[in-house]
C-alpha cells in the first residue's frame, strides 16, 4: 500500500470554510465494492468444509470458529446440575432483554443467561440512534425501498418488510419504558423527536438520544428486566453448547457458571440465541468498535446443532472510526457526524465520496484513498479527514472500523 500524505502536508492543504464538491469518479459501485471492500478481497472468502453450509463462502476468521472442535465432552457433564424453565434467552443485551420482557409478558418463565454481565453487550456500544419512519414525509413503504436499495436488493422482502412495519411501536414501546429520545426543541411538555438523516436513506428517520442512545436504551431495558418477576437473570454464565432432543430440535443448553466454576444443564421448551455478532473478531484484522463480547458465540453454538446460517460472507464496516492514536484506533465516529455536516476529504483536499451513501460505499470509497496513496499519514497510520462544516474538529480520521 502507498506510504500516504504526511498529516501536516494535508493539513496545510485545508481551506476552512470552502465548499467542497464530491469528485466526479466514473468508477460504478459494483466496482468500486469489488475493488476495494473487504468482503471481495483476495483472502475474503473461503468455503466451508462441514456443517449444513458445507461448500458455502464464509469470512475466514468466523469460517475458523464454526469448523472448530467442541469446547467439552459428556465426561465434563456428569453430575451437572439439572434447572428447566419455559424459556431459556441466550444473550443479555438489547435484543436478549427485549425477548426476555416479550416471553415473560405471555405468561413464560424466562432464564436469561449472559456471559458477562446483563447490559454488556453491542447495544451500549451504539451512538447514532435507531431508524423507524415516524415523520410526515416519511412512511414503511420509504423505509423499505430505502433497505433494500442499501443491501444492493440482497435482503429477505419479508423480513425487511416485519422490520420496517414493527419499528414504529417499537419506538413507543421503548418511551413507555422511559427511554429518553432528542426532540426538535425545548418545551415543557415535549415536542416532535428530532430525526436525522441517515446514510442510504432517502427522509430522516434516525432517532437518538445525544450521542449514547444505545446506553440509554440499554438502561430502560435492564430496568424493566431488573423489575419483571418473570424474569430470573443469570450474569456471567456463558452458553458452551446447545442441547439437542431426540428429534434434533433445540431443547435446552449448557451454561457455565464462571462463580461457582460448574457446569449447569438449563432445559428449555424453547431457546432463544441473541448473542450478538462476530466484530470482536477482528474480522481481515481492522479494528473494531464492537464490545468484548461481539465473538460469534450464537453462530457457532447454533451451526454445531445444525442450523443453517446466511450471509457468511457479508459483513458491515463502519465507514468512520478513529485510527490514531494507536490506543484508540477502532473508536467509533457516529454516523451522526456526517448527518450533522462533516465532510471526508483525502490528503489531497479533495472530497472523495458523498458522506450520506450507504455504509459500504462509503467504507470502500475510503479504502480506495488509502490503497491509492491518497490517503493522510499520520505516525504510519492511513486515513481521511473527517472535517465537519460547523464543528471545529480537526482529527486525523480513519480506516473503517469492522462492526
Amino acid at each position: 500500500m502507498p506510504a500516504g500524505i504526511p498529516y501536516e502536508d494535508a493539513r496545510s492543504r485545508y481551506r476552512p470554510g470552502v465548499a467542497r464538491t464530491v469528485r466526479n469518479d466514473d468508477i460504478a459501485v459494483d466496482e468500486l465494492l469489488k475493488g476495494y471492500h473487504p468482503d471481495h478481497g483476495s483472502n475474503g472468502r473461503v468455503a466451508l468444509a462441514v456443517g449444513v453450509n458445507r461448500g458455502d463462502p464464509c469470512q475466514p476468521d468466523l469460517a475458523r470458529c464454526l469448523q472448530g472442535n467442541a469446547l467439552i465432552d459428556d465426561v465434563d457433564l456428569a453430575g451437572a446440575q439439572l434447572v428447566s424453565t419455559d424459556v431459556l434467552v441466550i444473550g443479555g443485551g438489547g435484543g436478549g432483554c427485549a425477548a426476555a420482557l416479550t416471553a415473560a409478558a405471555q405468561g413464560a418463565q424466562v432464564i436469561l443467561a449472559t456471559k458477562l454481565r446483563l447490559g454488556d453487550s453491542n447495544t451500549v456500544m451504539a451512538e447514532g440512534g435507531i431508524q423507524a419512519a415516524i415523520g410526515d414525509d416519511d412512511s414503511p413503504q420509504l423505509h423499505f425501498e430505502d433497505t433494500l436499495r442499501a443491501g444492493h436488493f440482497r435482503g429477505e422482502p419479508e423480513l425487511v418488510a416485519q422490520m420496517v412495519m414493527d419499528g414504529p411501536d417499537v419506538i413507543r414501546w421503548l418511551i413507555r419504558l422511559g427511554m429518553m429520545f432528542d426532540q426538535e426543541e425545548d418545551r415543557p411538555f415535549g415536542g416532535n423527536l428530532l430525526r436525522k438523516k441517515p446514510g442510504g436513506a432517502s427522509a430522516a428517520r434516525i432517532l437518538s438520544y445525544r450521542d449514547y442512545t444505545g446506553l440509554e436504551m440499554m438502561r430502560v431495558l435492564r430496568e424493566a428486566v431488573d423489575m419483571e418477576p418473570g424474569v430470573a437473570v443469570w450474569n456471567r454464565c456463558p452458553a458452551v453448547e446447545l442441547l439437542s432432543d431426540e428429534r434434533g430440535r433445540c431443547a435446552g443448553a449448557v451454561l457455565y457458571n464462571l462463580e461457582w466454576r460448574t457446569f449447569v444443564l438449563v432445559r428449555a421448551r424453547a431457546v432463544i440465541l441473541a448473542t450478538g455478532g462476530a466484530g470482536r473478531l477482528h474480522l481481515n484484522a481492522f479494528p473494531t468498535s464492537n464490545h468484548y463480547g461481539a465473538t460469534a458465540d450464537g453462530l457457532v453454538l447454533a451451526y454445531r446443532l445444525g442450523a443453517r446460517l446466511r450471509e457468511l460472507d457479508s459483513f458491515q464496516y463502519h465507514p468512520t472510526g478513529i485510527a490514531y492514536p494507536p490506543h484508540l484506533a477502532g473508536g467509533l465516529i457516529s454516523e451522526a457526524a456526517r448527518s450533522a455536516g462533516a465532510t471526508l476529504l483525502n490528503g489531497e483536499g479533495e472530497r472523495f465520496v458523498d458522506e450520506l451513501k450507504p455504509r459500504d460505499v462509503v467504507a470502500s470509497a475510503i479504502l480506495r484513498e488509502c490503497a491509492q496513496g491518497a490517503a493522510l499519514c499520520a505516525a504510519g497510520r492511513l486515513g481521511c479527514f473527517s472535517i465537519p462544516r460547523r464543528w471545529n474538529w480537526r482529527t486525523p480520521a480513519s480506516l473503517p472500523a469492522g462492526s
